[in-house]
């Protein structure tokens, strides 16, 4: 191991490698601010400029876009609504509300500070543990991801507020947007009505930018143009309590963000999700939760970059890509002459081990640039909203059009943002209905392999171990809080007995 990285920080470590990771975090920083984008189209447009690189140069590059359109997507989700990477929706719950109370740089600070935190935890356990957790990825089949989807769908619990109800219906709705398009199971059009743009389903990202980003906009235009935030440059910092009170989501988020990362499809956006949902289970200031817990955005910040970090086990290992950005790489793979597997480990070592070292170093380049920048940029909420909405506006239209070039992705924005407007007025809760449209595809796919397997018999889900000790997570998620509270609550009446008790005896 210590051979492996010393030979892979010495590959990484090259003038060339290290200017060109410099390169790649910049631009993919750049790339996740922009609405629409992305790191898979990120990634994509700019495969074609490495094809003059070496192998491991031009792989360290597209790997720092990956990763610093992570961050890139931070930004906007926390200063202005408006997520420009998927896995970045959940941060803009908490995020943009810290903004909103003048602490956008504590936001994004924590933010720089748990994506590196999670970058190592999961550099570590990806060097040491690639091969045993791609192997143990191999064993999660269609059923057992029937049963993770269960489990993600139980975490809605943890976003529907106090209308447990209410929620619930806002997801079950999210799942019917995400069924619009052709049957996983019958290749028949569903939904559709004879649209042909509505053939490949209602498109993720644009439906978030409409909701968060234009719905915010109509809907801060109606109450009256918010004043511009104007806290002092020290109320930007940091504080030793924002981060001792962020250590634990950190360290909860990198563990969960890895091991979702490792599961082929599982993705950074569901272990973005599921993080905040059990650290808001977890938490002791759960009433916080949507109105500027720093927790919410500790959380599910560590959880996407550890899991961007992990997608590339099964990439590397088993040549199965964990996500759609690993499978643009894929093809970069391809295009050098480089066949991930098993072997490459061994035929390999100095491509391998210089990729892994170039993540550690390119999220240190991430946390130097940014960390000390995250006043800078809260600084851009002191301009006037005036001036703000126009700007948001036409990014979200300009980020729409450009991720299929024509006009069907702007009414999608533009219709989910009198939507998120009407949510925001009814006081609906989103993340539910986010969650349900994120889960939708997953779950469908899974259902109908499981099906499949089973000749139709969805009981084969309790018969493999893996799923069923998921399914019993996924009821102690429902049940737990229930349980946990009718314990307390019988404990109260013997504890006041007691207290009775011991005050008679003092009183003799």
């Amino acid at each position: 191991m210590l051979e492996n990285l010393v030979l892979g920080f010495s590959t990484a470590l090259s003038v060339e490698n290290l200017l060109w990771c410099f390169v790649g975090v910049l631009m993919g920083t750049v790339i996740g601010v922009l609405p629409g984008l992305g790191s898979t189209t990120g990634v994509a447009i700019l495969l074609p400029l490495t094809l003059g690189l070496e192998p491991v140069t031009a792989l360290i590059m597209l790997a720092g876009i990956y990763y610093g359109a992570q961050y890139g997507g931070t930004i906007t989700s926390v200063l202005i609504s408006t997520p420009g990477e998927a896995a970045t929706v959940v941060t803009t719950l908490d995020g943009y509300q810290m903004a909103r109370r003048g602490r956008a740089g504590a936001a994004l600070a924590i933010s720089a500070i748990g994506s590196f935190v999670a970058a190592i935890i999961s550099l570590v356990l990806l060097m040491a543990l690639a091969p045993p957790f791609a192997e143990f990825a191999l064993r999660f089949g269609p059923p057992e991801m029937l049963a993770v989807m269960l489990l993600g769908l139980a975490t809605i619990v943890s976003f529907s507020g106090e209308n447990k109800v209410l929620g619930t219906t806002m997801a079950v709705l999210g799942l019917v947007i995400a069924m619009v398009g052709v049957d996983t199971g019958s290749g028949v059009a569903r939904f559709t009505f004879g649209s042909v743009d509505l053939l490949s389903g209602i498109p993720f990202v644009e439906v978030m930018i409409g909701l968060f980003a234009v719905g915010e906009v109509l809907h801060q235009i109606r109450e009256g143009a918010a004043a511009p935030i104007r806290a002092r440059f020290r109320d930007l910092m940091i504080s030793r309590r924002d981060l001792a009170r962020s250590g634990g989501p950190i360290l909860r988020g990198s563990g969960l963000g890895f091991l979702f990362g490792c599961l082929p499809g599982a993705g950074s956006t569901l272990a973005s999700f599921m993080a905040y949902g059990i650290e808001k289970r977890v938490s002791r200031h759960k009433d916080e939760f949507g109105t500027g817990a720093i927790e919410g955005v500790a959380a599910p910040e560590s959880a996407n970059n550890a899991a961007a970090n992990a997608n590339f086990v099964p990439t590397l290992t088993l040549g199965v890509p964990g996500g759609a950005t690993t499978a643009v790489l894929l093809g970069a793979f391809a295009i050098y002459g480089i066949q991930p597997g098993p072997l490459l480990f061994e035929q390999q070592p100095a491509l391998v081990w210089g990729l892994l070292a170039s993540f550690f170093l390119g999220n240190l380049i991430l946390l130097v640039l940014n960390l000390p920048l995250a006043p800078v940029f809260a600084q851009l909420l002191r301009v006037p909203y005036g001036y703000m909405y126009p700007l948001i506006l036409f990014t979200s239209v300009v980020g729409a059009y450009s991720i299929s070039n024509n006009l069907f992705s702007v009414w999608v924005v533009l219709v989910f943002g009198v939507i998120g407007y009407a949510m925001k007025r009814l006081n609906l809760p989103m993340a539910p209905l986010v969650l349900g449209l994120v889960l939708g595809p997953l779950f469908e796919k899974a259902l109908v392999q499981t099906s499949a397997i089973g000749d139709g018999n969805l009981l084969i889900v309790l018969t493999r171990p893996l799923s069923l000790v998921v399914l019993v997570l996924a009821v102690l998620l429902l049940a737990g809080p229930a349980v946990v509270g009718r314990l307390r609550r019988g404990r109260r009446p013997v504890a006041a007995l007691r207290e009775e008790v011991a005050q008679r005896e003092r009183n003799g």
